[in-house]
């Protein structure tokens, strides 16, 4: 067998065009006949669908590792026939999501099996995965928005299936004004890249042959506004604190599969900039002040579901800050992982209650604190052997370095000197893991001997980090004057950065907040093995 062939290139990337289609047409399906968890076969249909997917997706891995490196005329003209495109990026994107939707499907069958919500579900919920899947795989600037508009709207729909809970009508609403801005954002960029360059298709886009200009700059600044608000970053995070509301697997999508598309939608289209651009400011400031509010409002949460959601609001910000600093590998990697460590997270929700509750209820410990400091300077070290690892750019080494402080600070307290050492180790390892991850997602991206960091936006980076870095350090040892105890309870309100914003969906989205007509309530919370956070 041979997957270079014409023959099977084509066949492998039909497949990859014709089983998103019919999942689309099973969720029609579904919609007109019901999809009932306890009856409708609809949803088996939809796992098996997700399977040949994802085993369509490793042939087409295992392909493109066999292609030369100047890559293969056919399989491109296979692609270029069907409307996909099939690189590294795709595959690997595209491969994370069809299993994560599909370990998500079959925990909705059983979780929404008594529930009046599970009916409505599966249509919404496939139509959603169909959109970030061509999303991900389109090789069409049009399709690309298309699609992002479609997930949003589809979205939408997963987040009012509790209509009659206030709060689900709110988290909503605002997702659905910042989905709008995001839409005009992206479609405005999209029309000046075309404008500018002549070209929609996503493969010539990447060869980076628009050149510098006052266009490109406009259209790189609207990406990042279009990222920013995809990924929930402040001050347009409210509706991310409250999407608790619907259900469970609902959230799972959203952390795990959804709002992470702003960093995939900078990851496929950097090439068309010419360099460090007006958006990579954008996202550095949008995504540094994300991360730092975010991660000290995760520190002061005594509810540990308000801490996953603080958690994905800080690692969203921290990837788009990865991206401004021209290390895309690394937020390919943190897009990657972040999406799979999620879903099991809010999938296994009981479980990551009874894990967490030790680190909520304990106190910081000396010991603890100084084993921290060790793994730093122990990861420093290796950086400083291998400054290959983050392009010679001190910012992303301390980045690296806060990512093993943290992961040693993160251990239960309560545990033995041998469990913290071994965390100690395995914190230390992120290091030559990152080596070795790096060296097989880089093939994956397109390479960018244009790009460098002025220094103005290294100053930025560091301020950012130092000040994360000593903020975290009075949020852990707590030190008693009333000037701390102010700053603690701003922080637990997230600094009250969302009430304006809600002020202002109160004020213009009435319709939206308007309680539906009287139906069957929805069931209250129950105990399950994935029960809600």
């Amino acid at each position: 067998m041979n997957l270079l062939s014409p023959a099977w290139s084509f066949s492998l990337l039909s497949l990859w065009l014709i089983l998103p289609v019919t999942l689309l047409l099973l969720a029609c399906y579904a919609s007109v006949r019901g999809s009932n968890p306890a009856t409708s076969r609809a949803w088996p249909m939809a796992e098996w669908l997700l399977l040949a997917f994802m085993a369509t997706t490793i042939a087409i891995g295992v392909g493109l590792l066999m292609l030369p490196a100047q890559g293969d005329p056919g399989v491109a003209r296979a692609g270029d026939a069907l409307g996909v495109y099939p690189d590294g990026l795709s595959f690997w994107m595209a491969l994370m999501v069809a299993f994560i939707g599909w370990v998500i499907l079959r925990y909705a069958r059983d979780y929404l099996r008594a529930d009046p919500a599970g009916i409505p579900f599966l249509p919404w919920f496939l139509t959603t995965l169909v959109s970030v899947l061509l999303l991900v795989t389109t090789n069409n600037l049009f399709v690309l928005a298309g699609a992002w508009v479609g997930v949003s709207l589809s979205l939408h729909q997963l987040l009012t299936l509790y209509s009659d809970r206030e709060q689900a009508r709110l988290a909503a609403a605002k997702k659905f004004i910042t989905s709008r801005l995001g839409d005009l954002a992206i479609l405005a960029s999209v029309l000046l890249i075309w404008h500018q360059t002549g070209s929609y298709h996503i493969p010539e886009l990447q060869q980076g042959q628009g050149g510098s200009s006052v266009a490109l700059e406009v259209a790189s600044v609207l990406l990042a506004l279009a990222a920013a608000l995809k990924c929930a970053q402040i001050p347009f995070h409210g509706w991310l604190l409250r999407v608790m509301e619907a259900p469970t697997p609902v959230s799972a999508l959203l952390h795990a599969g959804v709002i992470n598309l702003g960093g995939f939608l900078w990851l496929r289209l950097f090439p068309v900039f010419d360099g460090f651009t007006a958006g990579h400011w954008v996202l550095l400031v949008f995504g540094g002040l994300t991360a730092v509010i975010a991660s000290l409002t995760m520190m002061t949460q005594s509810s540990v579901k308000h801490a996953l959601v603080w958690s994905t609001n800080a690692q969203m910000g921290f990837m788009l800050f990865e991206i401004a600093l021209g290390a895309y590998t690394l937020a390919f990697l943190h897009l990657l992982a972040h999406s799979l460590y999620k879903a099991h997270s809010f999938l296994a929700a009981g479980r990551t209650v009874g894990a967490s509750a030790i680190q909520f209820d304990s106190g910081p410990c000396r010991l603890q604190f100084g084993l921290s400091l060790l793994g730093m300077g122990l990861a420093g070290g290796l950086l400083w052997f291998m400054p290959e690892l983050v392009e010679g750019k001190s910012v992303l080494a301390a980045v690296l370095v806060l990512a093993v402080g943290a992961m040693v600070m993160g251990a239960p307290t309560g545990s033995r000197l041998v469990s913290r050492l071994w965390t100690l180790g395995l914190a230390v390892a992120l290091v030559p893991t990152y080596a070795v991850l790096n060296s097989l997602l880089a093939p994956a991206l397109p390479e960018s001997p244009s790009f460098s960091l002025p220094v103005a936006a290294q100053v930025t980076g560091w301020f950012l980090l130092v000040s994360l870095g000593v903020l975290s350090w009075l949020m852990m040892f707590r030190p008693r004057s009333a000037w701390f105890d102010q700053l603690h309870w701003q922080m637990n309100q997230g600094l009250s950065l969302d009430r304006p914003f809600e002020h202002l969906t109160r004020r213009w989205a009435g319709k939206l907040l308007a309680a539906p007509a009287p139906k069957p309530q929805a069931p209250t919370l129950r105990t399950y093995s994935g029960d809600w956070l």
